[in-house]
């Protein structure tokens, strides 16, 4: 197993971090491992939507399948993906709202019997991606 967290402060109220986080046609402008939707995203945000993810990491190309796990709209996303080679994927993103910024919380947790092959690579590529794409995301809200 993998586990990654990466958090940010963005300056910018919750509401907007969320509209950003979930606007699905806009997702490449921050996500650094999204590469396209190859179906479009998900139509609807509802616990169980499942929508398909082509993604890069650790510069391979990967489809992920993923569905919604959990959702508090404004506040919790999580999702669970199954990869190739097994790997199967989980990414929670959490807002907790600051005043008028917003902390971002994104863990991410990898398993499966190639990634104990390469957890440690796996790691910091995917520790690297989410620093990155919080980076990204708040310099859309500034």
């Amino acid at each position: 197993m993998a586990e990654v967290t990466a958090q940010a402060r963005i300056e910018a109220p919750a509401e907007r971090v969320w509209d950003r986080l979930t606007d699905f046609d806009a997702y490449g402008q921050w996500n650094a491992t999204h590469t396209s939707f190859p179906k479009g995203g998900p139509e609807t945000l509802t616990v169980g939507a499942a929508y398909e993810e082509n993604m890069k990491l650790m510069g391979f190309p990967a489809e992920v399948t993923w569905t919604v796990r959990e959702l508090e709209p404004g506040r919790l996303l999580d999702i669970t993906g199954k990869g190739p080679m097994g790997v199967n994927l989980g990414m929670r993103y959490s807002l907790t709202p600051d005043g008028e910024a917003t902390t971002v919380q994104v863990d991410g947790t990898f398993t499966g019997a190639a990634v104990s092959l390469m957890a440690g690579k796996l790691k910091d590529s995917a520790g690297a991606a989410l620093n990155e794409s919080l980076r990204k995301l708040a310099s859309l809200l500034a």
